[in-house]
């Protein structure tokens, strides 16, 4: 059993008293909601603040709702713990796939403990990162920490820890914003800006923010899906995720108005797949196995960074494509 670190723990009751004391905290502190990853991180040595900040008392990211004021939007508090998500009628009505994103994080203590804030900031993986520190250690480190090695792509200068929260490619392909407070105030990031290829840092988040909530635009003929792949049916991080989303013609049932492909698990950044955001209104239903499943393919190229054979990865691309494509249309 590995023992969690010393340190101090904050639990602050608003969201403005949240953000001062990680203003003044720095970067001494982390943020802890559910704590599933950050916590067994912390035993690893792969985190090692002196203060941790938890935000599981702030009401103030609670809650799911349908915000009608002007477009309709779903919005949703980052404090919502994942299960809430997968189980919300509202969720599965507007953005199925990130319900079925959500019913797929882990395994049910992990749903009823994990946030969706949580999910969207989750630390890259990668099979020489999330070891001991005596596996470590006994391997030179790496990039990502406490070395100058990147044992994925030898010689690299960047690391490559991949992209694992289930929910980033359902947000990204949804066309979710995601709500931001900070010392510099509030800010709204598109999802599709919110990842950069930086397996050390891959979001955008600066020091002392907080994920306060998502918004995810109401589409009437929007569908949706989400497929991972893993070793087993729960408790696995994805080898492979991704997400689906099609907005038919107005008044059509077998044009599409745009759609999009998100794929996850690959390197630090989810991938849209050009192909797909490229399709042409009015594209007919038919065509998109064949422009979705080759695009993905041809595109999308696992690296080492996570267990199991790159070329089955790559493999499995259009497979999971062509799985989502066709849950998402009935």
């Amino acid at each position: 059993m590995l023992p969690l670190p010393i340190f101090d723990h904050h639990r602050p009751r608003t969201l403005s008293e949240a953000v001062g004391l990680l203003a003044r905290l720095g970067d001494r502190a982390v943020v802890i909601a559910g704590g599933t990853d950050l916590l067994p991180n912390m035993k690893q040595g792969l985190v090692e603040p002196e203060h941790v900040v938890s935000i599981n008392a702030i009401e103030e990211l609670k809650g799911i709702r349908l915000d009608t004021a002007g477009e309709e939007r779903l919005v949703i508090g980052a404090g919502a713990r994942l299960v809430e998500i997968a189980d919300s009628v509202l969720v599965r009505l507007v953005a199925p796939a990130l319900a079925e994103a959500a019913s797929m994080v882990g395994g049910p203590h992990h749903r009823a403990m994990g946030t969706l804030g949580g999910n969207i900031c989750l630390d890259t993986r990668c099979r020489y990162y999330n070891q001991t520190y005596f596996w470590r250690k006994s391997l030179g480190f790496c990039l990502k920490k406490d070395g100058t090695v990147c044992h994925v792509v030898k010689g690299g200068s960047k690391c490559v820890a991949a992209a694992s929260n289930d929910t980033a490619p359902a947000l990204i392909a949804l066309d979710a914003d995601i709500h931001l407070l900070g010392p510099r105030g509030a800010r709204v990031v598109p999802a599709r800006d919110f990842y950069v290829a930086d397996g050390v840092k891959n979001t955008v988040l600066e020091q002392g923010e907080l994920v306060v909530r998502v918004s995810i635009p109401r589409h009437r003929d929007r569908r949706s899906a989400y497929e991972k792949l893993r070793r087993r049916g729960a408790i696995d991080f994805p080898l492979l995720s991704i997400a689906v989303r099609i907005d038919l013609s107005p008044g059509s049932s077998d044009r599409i108005d745009a759609a999009d492909v998100v794929v996850s698990a690959l390197g630090a950044r989810p991938r849209r797949v050009r192909a797909a955001a490229q399709c042409k209104p009015g594209t007919p239903i038919v065509e998109l196995g064949r422009i979705f499943s080759e695009g993905a393919h041809a595109e999308c190229k696992p690296l080492p960074n996570v267990d199991e054979d790159t070329d089955w990865r790559r493999d499995m691309v259009p497979v999971l494509v062509d799985k989502a494509l066709a849950r998402a249309l009935g």
